[in-house]
């Protein structure tokens, strides 16, 4: 790993550091099955031990590190049965949440997803791997008001914290973005339009389907060469 040092800024030093790991992580940077030792990341990153043993504790909870007995921490490992597991549920919540937006979101609700949805193609389609993350975030944080269920929000956003990287594969595989803007679209003109809460749920588990194969795709691709993911007994398995 190459020396990185965070910057001391408003946000807690605990939260930056959690923040540059999963980032990492994210990217492909940190790979699964490397082991994360506390003191070069101390060094790495000039703060204590207290701290990166708090930030690997919440990126354990993420699902984005496991810890074995016996080996310490290490960049969780997950096989194409652990990927599709999560995004069974996944694909299950989103639907949920499309049929939810339909049934419940406001007039106003309504409108301000029609708006982001029209005004984000260049973002999306032609912006940066920034702006498409800040493009999707923004229509779930939409559509998850609209559904005006808590528990649902809460549980999804376990979920979004667990795929990271692979919503990072999809944000760079240009022939997924070009057929994943119009999916975005369908699914908000079905929920906020249309106001068909069958067709927003269907339209929403077809998008997390795609999704699913490429990340299964992606992951598998990047990391079969390690040895480690078609073998890995240390994924998600372990960790519930």
């Amino acid at each position: 790993m190459s020396g990185t040092m965070v910057t001391r800024h408003a946000a807690p030093l605990r939260e930056q550091v959690a923040d540059a790991i999963r980032t990492e992580i994210i990217d492909g940077a940190l790979a699964p099955g490397e082991r994360l030792y506390e003191k070069a990341l101390c060094d790495r990153y000039a703060v204590s031990r207290t701290v990166i043993r708090e930030v690997l504790r919440q990126l354990e909870s993420e699902a984005l590190v496991t810890v074995r007995p016996g080996h310490g921490p290490m960049v969780t490992v997950l096989t194409p049965a652990d990927i599709e597991a999560l995004y069974e549920v996944r694909q299950e919540l989103e639907g949920l949440a499309a049929e939810f937006f339909a049934r419940r979101a406001t007039a106003e609700q309504a409108r301000e997803m029609l708006e982001l949805v029209s005004g984000m193609e260049q973002r999306y389609l032609h912006g940066t791997l920034e702006s498409r993350g800040e493009s999707k975030n923004e229509f779930y944080r939409l559509l998850l008001d609209g559904a005006g269920n808590p528990v649902l929000t809460s549980q999804l956003a376990g979920i979004h914290a667990r795929i990271g990287i692979f919503r990072h594969f999809s944000f760079v595989d240009p022939v997924r973005v070009s057929i994943s803007y119009p999916e975005i679209v369908a699914i908000a003109n079905a929920a906020a339009r249309d106001r068909n809460p069958g067709a927003a749920r269907a339209l929403s588990v077809r998008h997390i389907e795609h999704a699913s194969q490429l990340a299964v795709l992606e992951y598998t691709k990047r990391f079969s060469g390690t040895g480690l993911v078609d073998g890995a007994t240390h994924g998600l398995r372990e960790q519930d």
